[in-house]
């Protein structure tokens, strides 16, 4: 067997405000490829506030200084950015990587505030966040491409085109054999930019008032991507959401060792009622979830009584499933184990509404099942509006 290249070595800085669809994006799609991804604060601690909920680094900035990195890649939000941008630590090593022709990468706000102000995008051209685009027009030739790569700078828009931009970075690093792997294992559509379609049968109205109560349990193992898109645009529509732990303790190592927090206990999070149960998924964390008589006991109070519930890649298959919480639905899930399903006439849907349950297919899903909850609760109007501000459908 011939042996292994090396890993490539990543730098993700995040900050407060840090856009985390987009953070926790990049990484998990560059460790899926292999990648050695070094989550690095520019903040005095490793906890991060970032837009709707904490990513915990693995190193300060400042750590960092010393070493060398085959890409640097920034997320955005807007005052994210703006906390990357005045961090001197990272303004160097990035002017360093541009310097020695070494790939710099970023995305939303970031390519005009944080690469634009730094100069390192002179004559190249770039894009990024439709709001951003009269500013790094002064310092780059900018383009309304979703993804942008040009000699060692790439570029993209926004949370809605993260995943692509993190599958670009991957071709960049590894080739695009690799990047194919991973973006036909993540179910990405192909159609990037267009309106998205949910399959809905038995419609039934989800009740919807001001701000719906929302539970997404988490757990080791919960594939990130998943939980962070449901809850943060669920958090964007001004839903209550509420992360529950199902471990003993608030932080958890999502599957691609991604540390997040949730804001309760299991435990305390049981003594409410809710308009929608949702749950992530990743193989690690299906069967905890499973395995947990309170969470399931949940789950079959909530159908019982007409609520919505809904989840998403395995979890359909390893916890609705076996529990009885999908007979008589349609269901899909994550493809892999989709053939768990008592019912497989509806796997090839992406986003799957029937009656009070929604399903979908996994982390390239996401982002339209995510979206498919917030059409149900506040109307189609407003998740499309939601999906142009994140420029996952074309503004």
């Amino acid at each position: 067997m011939a042996s292994a290249s090396p890993a490539k070595k990543v730098l993700v800085p995040i900050a407060n405000a840090t856009e985390r669809i987009e953070a926790v994006t990049i990484i998990d799609v560059l460790r899926r490829a292999g990648a050695d991804v070094t989550v690095a604060s520019v903040e005095k601690q490793l906890r991060v506030e970032a837009c709707n909920g904490v990513i915990i680094s693995d190193v300060l900035i400042s750590d960092c200084s010393k070493s060398v990195f085959d890409l640097i890649a920034l997320p955005g939000g807007v005052l994210g950015a703006a906390n990357l941008k005045n961090n001197e630590d990272l303004e160097s090593l990035v002017k360093k990587q541009a310097a020695d022709g070494k790939l710099y990468a970023a995305i939303c706000a970031s390519p005009a505030m944080a690469f634009g102000t730094w100069g390192v995008l002179k004559g190249l051209k770039a894009t990024g966040h439709p709001l951003f685009m009269e500013q790094l027009a002064s310092s780059a030739i900018a383009v309304e491409s979703r993804v942008q790569v040009d000699g060692k700078a790439v570029t993209s828009r926004g949370p809605g085109t993260a995943m692509e931009f993190a599958v670009a970075l991957v071709e960049q690093l590894y080739g695009k054999e690799k990047a194919d792997e991973v973006s036909d294992f993540l179910v990405m559509r192909s159609n990037h930019g267009d309106e998205y379609i949910i399959t809905e049968l038995n419609p039934v109205e989800w009740t919807p008032n001001d701000s719906p109560k929302i539970l997404v349990p988490i757990a080791n193992g919960t594939e990130e991507m998943e939980a962070v898109m449901i809850i943060d645009i669920l958090r964007r529509a001004k839903a209550n959401v509420v992360v529950a732990s199902v471990e003993d303790q608030l932080e958890i190592v999502a599957s691609c060792k991604v540390k997040l927090e949730a804001d309760v206990l299991l435990d305390e999070a049981a003594n409410l009622s809710y308009d929608l149960i949702v749950l992530p998924g990743g193989l690690g964390s299906a069967p905890t979830f499973a395995k947990s008589e309170k969470l399931v006991n949940m789950l079959k109070k909530q159908r019982d009584s007409q609520r919505p519930y809904g989840a998403i890649c395995a979890s359909p298959a390893l916890v609705l499933e076996p529990h009885g919480l999908l007979k008589g639905k349609k269901a899909t899930a994550f493809p892999p184990v989709s053939d768990k399903l008592s019912d497989t006439s509806e796997i090839e849907k992406r986003v799957v509404i029937d009656g009070n349950l929604i399903t979908s297919k996994g982390a390239g899903t996401s982002m339209e099942f995510a979206l498919g909850i917030v059409e149900k609760f506040f109307g189609r109007k407003e998740a499309i509006e939601s999906a142009k501000i994140m420029v996952f459908v074309h503004p």
